[in-house]
């Protein structure tokens, strides 16, 4: 340090034979610039800011080394900032699974060949809370309404290790849950519906016939379980395996509380798309035949249906003020010429 003080002290006219003298007097300021100023110290080069930026200049004996090591802050450890990396992305991966989209496992075949037994599909959980309701032909996952998977065996690990472990990743959503009591199935008719079947059907919504190739080979849309005409309670949909000879859906739970109705409360979201395995990565639109010419004709008189209900007691409130004001203006017009 005592180099580098000299040359920042000499001008271009000083002698070089009064170098050395120079530099023995700056040495010793430089002692002496850790006394305040009342006791006699010097202040540095720098004034004040060398405080700071000089080890030396403050604590007396340090070397500019030192104050460049005190300035820069060491990189922290990666295992040091690997956990705090894990819990925010648990966090992430909580808040996708309540939010926004959550896996499934496919435990059966009642949705053939639409989804295979294994298959993970995402589910759509966000459009839910803006108060976006089940649609004719989406794919859905919902809750047990009660009794619909009743003597069905848990597929919870009997280890409890392996068990514990399960019920973290289903918590965090990087695996289905082995205890929750979910369905997959596709939605046939909504809230204000009218659907049946007799049969080898088809089926028919609103008296419109529905297309289905998506059924399974070899199934027909109904004869194991004929069904209808049902009307659909508002908030609540009809639901159908794409295996229709395979699968307990609404038909089979008409004795139970809702008539085989799922309450639209119940369902958790929309099946998007199929994740994995990689090989059957397909997304899951609506079929065109939702969307026939008609098939809303019942919705589209509901609101007409409604105005007219209304308008009746305003109608009837309307004449009876009318009679009662003729009456009224009968009786002055009695009473004035008495």
């Amino acid at each position: 340090m005592g180099d580098l003080v000299v040359g920042a002290r000499s001008g271009p006219g000083e002698p070089e034979g009064q170098g050395s003298s120079v530099g023995a007097v700056e040495e010793e300021a430089a002692v002496d610039l850790g006394k305040s100023p009342d006791e006699g110290g010097v202040p540095g080069p720098g004034g004040p800011a060398d405080e700071s930026g000089s080890g030396g200049s403050r604590h007396g004996g340090g070397s500019g080394g030192g104050s460049g090591k005190g300035a820069q802050a060491k990189p922290r450890s990666f295992w040091k900032e690997l956990p705090i990396l894990i819990v925010i992305a648990l966090v992430l991966a909580l808040i996708i699974k309540t939010f926004l989209v959550q896996a499934f496992s496919i435990p059966s075949d009642s949705m053939q060949n639409t989804l295979q037994q294994g298959d993970r599909v995402l589910v759509d959980k966000l459009t839910p809370w803006f108060g976006d309701k089940p649609s004719r032909g989406e794919v859905v996952v919902f809750h047990d309404p009660g009794g619909w998977l009743e003597g069905t065996p848990s597929t919870a690990s009997s280890n409890p290790v392996i068990r514990g472990f399960q019920d973290v990743l289903s918590f965090i959503g990087l695996m289905p849950s082995a205890n929750e009591k979910d369905l997959i199935k596709r939605v046939i008719a909504v809230g204000g519906d009218t659907v049946e079947c007799k049969g080898t059907g088809p089926v028919y919504v609103n008296g419109k016939p529905l297309n289905e190739p998506y059924i399974y080979p070899g199934n027909t849309p109904c004869s194991d379980k004929p069904f209808g005409p049902i009307k659909i309670q508002p908030n609540h949909i009809w639901v159908m395996g794409d295996h229709r000879q395979d699968s307990l859906d609404s038909r089979y739970h008409q004795d139970l509380k809702g008539g085989g109705q799922v309450d639209d409360n119940q369902v958790v979201g929309r099946a998007i798309v199929i994740a994995w395995p990689i090989n059957r990565w397909a997304t899951l639109p609506i079929p065109s035949t939702f969307n026939q010419p008609g098939i809303n004709t019942a919705m589209g008189l509901a609101p007409s249906a409604a105005g007219l209900a209304g308008a009746v007691p305003l109608v009837l409130w309307r004449r009876k003020r009318l009679v009662v004001k003729a009456r009224k203006a009968s009786a002055t017009e009695t009473s004035s010429e008495g």
